[in-house]
Order: C-alpha cells, then sequence, then structure tokens
C-alpha cells in the first residue's frame, strides 16, 4: 500500500491570545513530508493556502495566492525531476513576525541535479519549462541549497 502523505508538523502561538500592544507576533510554520506524485504537488498547493489562510491571509489574491501558486511549481519540479518511489519531498513554509518575509521551502532527494546558475530563460517554445521563471518573477528571492549528498531545498521569499 502507497502512503500519500505523511504527518504533518504546524507551529502556530501557545495560546490563541492577541500579542501585547506593539508586540511582534509570534512566528508560524508548517512541514509537510508527500508523495512524489502529481497529487503530491496539488495537495502541497492546497495545504499552504488553506494554512495561510487559517493565519489571518484569505486565499484571494496577495500573498496567499503568489505563495501557493510558488509553492505548486516549486512542488512540480520536485515531482518532474526527483519523483520515483521513495522520493517523497518536503514543504516547509515560516511566517515570522514582520518585517521578516515568509519562505517556503521545497526539499527533495535529487541533491545531484541542482538547479543552474543565474536567472531562468523562457522555454523557447513557450510551453512548459517556465516554472522557474514564474518563481524568480513572483518572489522577492529564491534560490538552491544543496544540503548534504542526497537531499537539496529550493526556496522562495515574499515579503507582505
Amino acid at each position: 500500500m502507497n502512503t500519500q502523505h505523511r504527518p504533518v508538523t504546524v507551529t502556530t502561538p501557545a495560546s490563541p491570545a492577541s500579542p501585547a500592544a506593539g508586540a511582534l507576533p509570534p512566528a508560524r510554520g508548517l512541514t509537510v513530508q508527500l508523495s512524489s506524485t502529481r497529487r503530491g504537488a496539488r495537495l502541497a498547493r492546497r495545504f499552504v493556502a488553506q494554512h495561510l489562510a487559517d493565519w489571518g491571509f484569505p486565499f484571494d489574491g496577495g500573498l496567499s495566492s503568489t505563495a501557493a501558486l510558488i509553492t505548486a511549481e516549486l512542488a512540480a519540479n520536485a515531482v518532474r525531476h526527483c519523483g520515483g518511489t521513495g522520493r517523497d519531498f518536503r514543504v516547509h513554509v515560516l511566517l515570522p513576525p514582520p518585517p521578516e518575509p515568509l519562505r517556503i521551502e521545497v526539499t527533495d532527494a535529487c541533491a545531484d541535479r541542482p538547479l543552474p546558475a543565474g536567472p531562468p530563460s523562457p522555454a523557447p517554445d513557450g510551453g512548459s519549462g517556465n516554472g522557474l521563471l514564474l518563481v524568480d518573477t513572483l518572489a522577492a528571492r529564491w534560490g538552491c541549497t544543496v544540503n548534504d549528498a542526497i537531499t537539496k531545498t529550493v526556496w522562495a521569499e515574499l515579503y507582505r
């Protein structure tokens, strides 16, 4: 039996009380591990959008829809270029207090396939292959970190 998703870790404030006047809101984060399938990529997008809505960023434009789109592109790349049995990918989202940016990370098991250096170029046929160009356009910053001999993390940051 093939498991479609793994346990989720979500960090939220210890109490629902509002922060004291002038105090920064606590950082929030979530991590989910998903199967390296098209369904896993779709779930990543929905998961991020739902949690951002729960954190006060409705999915009607702005931060939430942009974060969901970037998550979908990064997850689709993890599936397309690193998919296969036993090669799940992990999505981590961190929402620190302002002015720090929202950070989206997608980690896969393909450290041997780092991203090309420099900004992405449009696909010559105008078809698929423009995901990182979209991420480059929407994100304030993005990049790739090779974590070890097996995993790499592609990340993007968005300001509110």
